[in-house]
């Protein structure tokens, strides 16, 4: 949060982002109109979590040749660093140096010693940030869904940077 304890208006400091470079139309985000969610079959307390973030692995191996990003998972133990340097974030409003604001392993452990979730899958998913709405809703999405239902996750936990 900025100094002022009022939540960063994101959408609205976009929007205004990119009229101040000149763009005629609003940034469209990408949206699904039959969306994959549905309401848990068991209690959260039982539920399996899994992560999907938006960072990338440090070595940027989920970049192919022309360095377009791709879907990439890692493990929750050992926890990497992911990467976030040539992602777009508002870095007068907060910072990267806290895993947990991004990735929030530990943070879901703590539920699940509470018992409020069951368990957290072994895998965290990160989701690649692009400007295709296309590839997004027909390619990454799709495969974030796959590799979440492979990992048995009956709830998802985004944590976008």
């Amino acid at each position: 949060m900025p100094r002022n304890g009022e939540p960063v208006r994101y959408m609205e400091r976009t929007r205004e982002y990119y009229r101040a470079l000149g763009y005629a139309k609003d940034y469209r985000w990408a949206h699904f109109d039959d969306v994959p969610f549905a309401r848990l079959a068991k209690p959260l307390r039982e539920a399996r979590i899994g992560l999907v973030i938006t960072a990338h692995p440090a070595d940027k191996s989920n970049h192919d040749a022309k360095g377009i990003r791709h879907v990439w998972s890692g493990n929750v133990e050992p926890l990497p660093t992911p990467n976030t340097d040539n992602l777009a974030w508002d870095r007068e409003s907060t910072h990267t140096e806290d895993r947990e604001s991004y990735l929030p392993v530990e943070a879901v452990k703590g539920w699940i010693r509470e018992s409020l979730v069951g368990s957290l899958a072994t895998r965290f998913h990160g989701a690649p940030t692009g400007y295709s709405h296309r590839k997004t809703i027909e390619t990454d999405a799709p495969e974030i869904l796959a590799r979440l239902r492979e990992d048995g996750a009956d709830a998802v936990l985004l944590s976008p940077l």
